[in-house]
């Protein structure tokens, strides 16, 4: 399993990091829409989605990130360098918003109330929790590299810490009911792991700032010290949230992974359930 997890993960790395790293956002865009079409269609069948209901929602979400960038940004000639038409502030802080409120209102109704909900809403809400993930990364990419990198660094640190921490640590349990292995201890292992990568990557921007500013520089010259602390710990958060909510959704399928497609490491969902809330929040707190 783990030479099988390892080797996936190579892979993976492999096809993204050359396509973070282009001048274009054409193979970043390319990447996102497969992805995006990948956890939609996972989504319709966690969500009891028959075949029809399935491939509709998968050619939807795909058509709609590469109409983004096809028809919203000059593809042919863009680079991540160029002006790039800024989504409305408003449009991330709605989606922020809704994120929260669905959070709270899922994860507190436990595993028991998710398939109370109709069927069609469900499978609906897919579609724009997964296309503003989409768009979300491209937006962060356009604003360079290094902006995207320590933004999906902060995800990976939240996760890497909370569960070495919760290894370490744990005693309280979290969510029994819905994600046995998560403690408190963990989130809080993960936030902290979260400060220390922003003072690290503050430290280095100011030092070094080659590669462009980091998210975390941003977010500190436009709001100061407080506003950073509290985004951070605002983001871990919702990174655990987004984790358990996919939880909730497998528990209630009565799953343990999202697919196959990734072997070694279950479904597309399993591996970006923490950033598809953290994404569209971040773009908020910057925008």
């Amino acid at each position: 399993m783990l030479r099988q997890r390892v080797i996936t993960a190579v892979l993976l790395l492999a096809v993204l990091l050359p396509a973070m790293a282009a001048r274009s956002l054409w193979p970043l865009a390319l990447i996102g829409a497969a992805i995006v079409g990948a956890g939609g269609w996972e989504w319709a069948r966690l969500n009891g989605s028959r075949q029809p209901v399935l491939a509709g929602l998968l050619l939807v979400l795909l058509g709609a990130v590469l109409a983004r960038v096809g028809l919203g940004w000059q593809a042919a000639h863009f680079t991540a360098s160029a002006p790039l038409p800024v989504a409305p502030a408003a449009l991330w802080w709605c989606l922020s918003g809704a994120w929260v409120l669905g959070l709270v209102r899922v994860l507190g109704g436990g595993v028991a109330r998710w398939p109370a909900w109709p069927q069609g809403l469900r499978l609906l809400l897919g579609a724009p929790m997964l296309w503003a993930a989409g768009l979300a990364l491209l937006t962060a990419r356009a604003q360079g590299l290094a902006f995207l990198v320590s933004l999906l660094a902060l995800v990976w640190v939240a996760d890497i810490a909370a569960y070495f921490g919760g290894r370490r640590f744990g005693r309280r349990k979290l969510a029994p009911t819905i994600s046995p292995g998560k403690s408190w201890e963990g989130v809080w292992s993960g936030a902290l792991g979260v400060a220390l990568l922003a003072t690290a990557w503050i430290a280095a921007d100011r030092l070094l700032g080659a590669a462009g500013p980091s998210y975390y520089t941003v977010l500190l010259e436009r709001h100061g010290p407080l506003v950073l602390a509290l985004a951070l710990a605002l983001l871990t958060a919702l990174s655990v949230s987004g984790d358990l909510f996919e939880s909730l959704v497998k528990r209630s399928a009565g799953v343990k992974d999202s697919s196959g497609l990734l072997p070694g490491h279950g479904g597309v969902l399993d591996r970006i359930d923490a950033l598809l809330p953290v994404l569209p929040v971040a773009l908020a707190l910057v925008a």
